[in-house]
C-alpha cells in the first residue's frame, strides 16, 4: 500500500518515461532546482561525500543540466547514445519513506535496470534516495541521489540507465 496517495504510481511513471525514451515528459518530473547526483566510489568503497570537489558518475545541479542531457540525447550528440538506442526496462522495489517535512517526502527506493543493444543485455542495479515535494499536487523530484552499486561498467552511462 502506498505510504503517500500518488507517491508508488510517480515513481513508476518516472521510471516508465524513461524506458519509453519519452524524455520530454520525463523532465516535467523534476523541478527547475533540482539537483541529480550519482557520486563514485572511492578507493576505500566508500561514496563521495560532495559533487563538488569529488568525482561524481553525473551531476547536474538544476535541471538546465538535466535538459542538455536529454537536448544531446535527442540529437545523437551524447556520447554515451548511438544508434540504435538502448532499450531499457526499470524495476522499482521497496520504496520506503523516510522523512515527512512540510510538503516534502524523503524516499528511498531499490531499482534495476536491464538495458539491451547489439544482442547484448546490461544489467545495473542500485538505491535511490529522492526529495519530493508535494505541494502543487503534482509532485516534484527536488533532489535525486542515485547509488549505483555495480559500477564497474563496460561502456558510459547515462540517465537512462539508472
Amino acid at each position: 500500500m502506498c505510504a503517500l496517495p500518488c507517491l508508488d504510481p510517480f515513481l513508476f511513471k518516472e521510471a516508465r518515461a524513461l524506458d519509453d525514451r519519452d524524455w520530454d515528459t520525463w523532465l516535467t518530473y523534476y523541478d527547475q532546482n533540482a539537483v541529480f547526483w550519482m557520486p563514485t566510489w572511492d578507493d576505500f568503497d566508500q561514496l563521495t561525500e560532495n559533487p563538488q570537489t569529488e568525482m561524481s558518475l553525473i551531476y547536474y545541479p538544476n535541471r538546465s543540466g538535466l535538459e542538455d542531457r536529454v537536448f544531446r540525447i535527442k540529437t545523437d550528440r551524447s556520447s554515451a547514445t548511438s544508434m540504435p538506442e538502448p532499450r531499457t526496462l526499470h524495476n522499482i522495489s521497496n520504496i520506503e519513506v523516510l522523512e515527512r517535512q512540510g510538503t516534502e517526502v524523503k524516499v528511498r527506493f531499490n531499482w534495476c535496470t536491464f538495458s539491451y543493444r547489439y544482442n547484448t543485455t546490461d544489467a545495473f542495479w542500485g538505491a535511490s534516495f529522492y526529495t519530493i515535494d508535494m505541494a502543487t499536487g503534482h509532485p516534484l523530484i527536488t533532489n535525486k541521489k542515485v547509488v549505483l552499486k555495480n559500477d564497474q561498467i563496460h561502456h558510459v552511462i547515462d540517465i537512462y540507465h539508472i
